[in-house]
């Protein structure tokens, strides 16, 4: 029986089709044509003869569940993780790692394409050291229990908003966590009465232990550089590649010769304290009051002393700043809706000397790319890193120069 809202056309509810798979979008999923229309098959990959089973019609393509792998592209491999394909947090795990990079390294230079209108060199994906027990944070959750009992204490299934799977150990994250998510799931449906309703567990693991509580201080250390911040605050969560990843923005940032830095939307101060030492003036603006004292912090145990934060809008952030752009470099790290209209208005009329993008979506990435290039901007590098191996997910550092 189809969805009350299920559109017919092209194909019925459940219509079952043979198809060869010729690309791979950048959500994960593999690409095919049935008469030039698109479909979309989950956890297929390229090269592949499958048959796929329709669910949903769109305007301009389909989607379809993979039923069948019936030859197999020779870049499959076994997924480490029994739930792969069911969880939702991973969509690569059946394709092997080298493939991964190239086919994420293939989707930033199709988006440059498509997105900016810009034909430039993509360089390799920096891989992670560690492919698999990466994952510094996890945050399972479960659903308001019933007849007192939880149910799945997990992550959200594949496909869906809010069905959960139930996961006793996550391969992608460090085995402390894993260890943790076993006390932790244990602990909760012993007192299930305790929950009114749903609820998220947060496991950090840092230097100074795994973390529970959000209010609790980790500590990591990056590239020599000691950071303090809270367990429950954002804060990159791969620490097996941080160092190269900060390092190479730092070094994005210093070769502008500019003697000031401005860090837009700061945290709690990882590139602006991680560069410090490259500038003579370090500014950091966060809209967060707590991680503007989180990062005055960092700056004082690291002693630095010509760094300063605010606690500001970025789209305010050069009404402080005196003097024009020419001898500040600008490093951004926008959350994944991308820049605002707004503070992009901002950062070109103060035009800095240069700017590091860095970015955990390609795609509003790029769409940003093309008001920088309207702007008067020149793209010199785009350098992606596998920040999330076996996910779709990825970080991308651009540098751009203002012309003239």
């Amino acid at each position: 029986m189809p969805p009350r809202k299920f559109q017919p056309h092209p194909f019925s509810y459940h219509q079952e089709l043979d198809l060869v798979i010729e690309n791979l979008a950048n959500e994960g999923r593999g690409v095919a044509r049935v008469d030039g229309w698109v479909v979309f098959v989950s956890f297929a990959l390229p090269g592949e003869r499958v048959r796929a089973r329709v669910f949903r019609n769109h305007k301009n393509y389909s989607e379809a569940d993979l039923v069948e792998v019936i030859e197999p592209s020779p870049d499959r491999v076994e997924p480490r993780c029994a739930l792969f394909g069911q969880c939702g947090g991973c969509q690569y795990q059946h394709l092997a790692y080298d493939r991964q990079l190239e086919w994420k390294r293939s989707q930033v230079g199709e988006l440059l394409w498509h997105m900016a209108r810009i034909k430039h060199p993509v360089l390799p994906v920096i891989p992670s050291p560690r492919q698999y027990g990466y994952r510094s944070k996890i945050t399972p959750h479960f659903q308001k229990p019933k007849n007192g009992e939880i149910g799945a204490i997990g992550f959200l299934r594949a496909g869906t908003r809010n069905a959960m799977v139930d996961v006793a150990r996550c391969p992608i994250a460090m085995d402390a966590l894993n260890a943790e998510l076993s006390r932790a799931r244990e602990a909760a449906r012993a007192v299930p009465g305790t929950f009114k309703n749903g609820a998220t567990l947060l496991m950090r693991a840092a230097a100074n232990g795994v973390l529970t509580r959000p209010d609790e201080t980790a500590v990591e250390d990056v590239g020599g550089v000691r950071f303090e911040f809270h367990a429950g605050d954002f804060f990159q969560n791969n620490p097996f590649i941080l160092p190269e990843f900060v390092s190479h923005a730092v070094r994005e940032a210093a070769a502008s010769g500019a003697r000031r830095l401005v860090d837009a939307y700061c945290g709690s101060g990882l590139f602006a304290i991680s560069a410090a030492r490259e500038f003579q003036e370090v500014i950091g603006v966060e809209i967060s009051e707590g991680a503007v004292r989180k990062a005055a912090h960092n700056a004082e145990i690291n002693g630095l002393t010509h760094c300063r934060f605010l606690a500001a809008d970025a789209a305010a952030i050069f009404e402080s700043i005196e003097g024009g752009g020419s001898e500040t470099v600008v490093i951004i790290d926008p959350p994944r809706a991308g820049c605002s209209e707004d503070f992009l208005r901002q950062l070109f009329a103060f035009a800095p000397r240069r700017v590091v993008y860095v970015s955990c979506n390609p795609a509003t990435q790029m769409r940003d790319l093309a008001l920088f290039t309207e702007a008067g901007f020149n793209l010199l590098k785009v350098q992606p890193f596998d920040l999330f191996p076996q996910t779709r997910h990825l970080e991308c550092v651009m540098t751009l120069e203002k012309s003239g």
